[in-house]
């Protein structure tokens, strides 16, 4: 296992995700230090190249998160980041990149725990994985 401390970049959904974010928080559940979190209003608001401008400037790790399906305060936001993110595998694919380090979790605002834990095995696997080099 590499003990590199990688770079995770976790972007939120204001209205489900960042909540259960909030809510981690407030509740002290033990989260790895090494991620920053960029809340957007929903998660069909990231663009793909978000995600690649931020392989390109070091970041070893992409979690997005949102509302469940059918959940999504802006009707249909969280379809089309479904949408997005099986695009960007493909994208990092050709781009060399191995596909494990871009992430999707559906994560509402009384998942805390669950916030917790996908954020924890996310940076675990990145740790396993070593730190992105372009």
């Amino acid at each position: 296992m590499n003990n590199s401390k990688p770079k995770i970049l976790v972007f939120c959904c204001n209205w489900c995700s960042y909540a259960g974010a909030d809510l981690a928080g407030v509740s002290r559940l033990q989260i790895m230090p090494n991620f920053r979190v960029i809340r957007t209003m929903c998660s069909g608001r990231i663009e793909p190249e978000f995600v690649l401008s931020a392989f390109e400037r070091g970041i070893d790790g992409v979690l997005i998160t949102g509302c469940h399906p059918g959940d999504c305060h802006y009707i249909s936001g969280n379809f089309k980041t479904l949408r997005r993110y099986y695009m960007l595998k493909l994208m990092l694919e050709q781009f060399g990149i191995d596909q494990r380090r871009l992430k999707l979790e559906w994560v509402s605002a009384g998942e805390g725990a669950k916030f917790q834990q996908v954020v924890n095995e996310f940076i675990e696997k990145i740790g396993t994985l070593g730190s992105l080099s372009l």
